[in-house]
């Protein structure tokens, strides 16, 4: 599963998106915006800037095409 923490007005966030659903990928995406409660999560993680992209194996950071074909 590939969950993805977002913001709104985030242009790499609408990017990453519109990315996973061109290419059909599952995803749940939780709005650091709307559920401020996961903001600890992500710096958790090691991340201060949306979009963060999490899955079962790697977490990363921005609009990555590369990575993202890999979840393809």
């Amino acid at each position: 599963m590939v969950t993805i923490y977002s913001k709104n007005n985030c242009v790499q966030c609408k990017m990453t998106k519109r990315f996973l659903e061109q290419h059909q990928v599952e995803f749940k995406e939780i709005n650091l915006d709307e559920q401020p409660e996961f903001i600890d999560h992500v710096k958790g993680l090691g991340f201060s800037a949306a979009p963060v992209i999490e899955t079962l194996s790697e977490t990363f950071s921005g609009f990555q095409p590369a990575k993202l074909k890999a979840l393809v």
